[in-house]
């Protein structure tokens, strides 16, 4: 039987990456493809593995190289061919550049090519020559949006026959709260007056200092803007009167978070999907964004789309808090069903047929399912 190899290391983090392949991982797992799935992670004692103990066609091989290291491109190609994969997934761009197996990359934007941060000229150098020589040696490459491509194409229109649009999925508890679930959650944040919901890092495409000077002019002395947010660009905000900043909130409550909210809003300047829109509409929660990278694609007409402008946006923060049209059952339903296409029972369909279509051409193998780790 053959197998493929999945890069799990990110699957430990808290943002997109990790979202996305503990998604894809277990959705795959569900299915019952005719190979094995050899995944590689940094370290086994990660919480979220304990899903798939059971999983008779699942060996982990502890990989616990750091991403864009040096050990990463010369350690990790030995540990990919002792394990016997004949085909290796990487749920990010990056995928060592020497793998012994035909590599499938996944690139979620380019928005680092777009707001490099504080990156000195080094590092973005280094970032740009890991990412084209990805794409260089990628049998194929998936991309999580319409968006992306394009971007994609623009700067290597050479990569278009390796393309493939793949959506993300949500997950299936991401519904609207109960009642008691939201009024659990205002009680422990000490949420008591209505708000607006911001959800994501504060990286400069985030454009968090401009969402926070709209919500000041909008004036609505009765809401707060709450930002739920981490990372050292987050600790140099500054927090006028009615926005505060929530560092961590529990997987298991974002459901009521959304719910509670009053809407989402982002000023963000490039997204490549933006996973806490889609949420937010699942749980029956307004969504105020801007017209940018694939937010329209993502969002279709279910989402208030404003120019990323001080003022554009803080007309559309005093809309999408008082205007009722935004929350009526109607407008709520549609854009909970538009995002419930958004699934990864249909992404792992879709990443399954191209790794049956690649795998049509590698020799068959037969690895052991426990694969040698270091």
């Amino acid at each position: 039987m053959q197998c493929i190899g999945i890069d799990g290391r990110f699957a430990s983090g808290v943002g997109g990456l990790g979202t996305f392949t503990r998604g894809i991982v277990r959705a795959l797992l569900q299915r019952s493809d005719p190979w094995n799935i050899t995944l590689f992670v940094n370290s086994r004692s990660n919480e979220w593995l304990s899903d798939f103990s059971n999983s008779p066609r699942l060996s982990i091989v502890l990989a616990p190289f750091p991403h864009y290291s040096l050990s990463e491109q010369c350690r990790f190609p030995s540990i990919i061919k002792a394990s016997g994969c004949d085909l290796f997934f990487s749920p990010h761009f990056i995928a060592p550049l020497f793998c012994p197996v035909p590599t499938i990359v996944t690139v979620h934007d380019l928005i680092l090519h777009h707001y490099p941060n504080e990156a000195g000229l080094l590092r973005r150098l280094a970032y740009r020559f890991l990412f084209a020589s990805s794409l260089r040696a990628a049998t194929a490459i998936v991309t999580v949006s319409e968006s992306t491509k394009r971007d994609l194409l623009k700067r290597h229109p050479d990569s278009e026959r390796k393309l493939t649009v793949s959506y993300p999925g949500i997950d299936e508890g991401l519904v609207r709260a109960t009642e008691n679930d939201i009024s659990r959650v205002r009680q422990h944040y000490h949420l008591e007056k209505p708000f607006l919901l911001y959800v994501g890092n504060c990286k400069e495409h985030k454009n968090v200092p401009m969402l926070i000077e709209a919500f000041k002019q909008a004036s609505l002395p009765n809401t707060d803007l709450v930002l739920v947010c981490g990372g050292k660009e987050c600790e140099s905000l500054v927090l006028p009167e009615g926005v505060r900043k929530i560092s961590e909130v529990r997987g298991e409550e974002f459901s009521a978070f959304y719910s509670a909210a009053l809407a989402l809003v982002t000023a963000s300047l490039d997204e490549g999907f933006g996973l806490p829109m889609v949420e937010a509409m699942a749980c029956g929660t307004p969504v105020l964004a801007t017209t940018c990278g694939s937010i329209p694609e993502i969002c279709g007409e279910h989402a208030l789309l404003v120019e990323p402008i001080t003022q554009a946006l803080s007309a559309g923060i005093q809309r999408i808090a008082t205007d009722p049209i935004f929350r009526s059952a109607s407008a709520l339903q549609a854009a909970s069903q538009w995002v419930r296409k958004y699934d990864w029972n249909a992404s792992a369909a879709t990443l399954a047929a191209l790794f049956s279509k690649h795998l049509s051409t590698c020799p068959t193998s037969a690895p052991p399912l426990h694969s040698p780790s270091i």
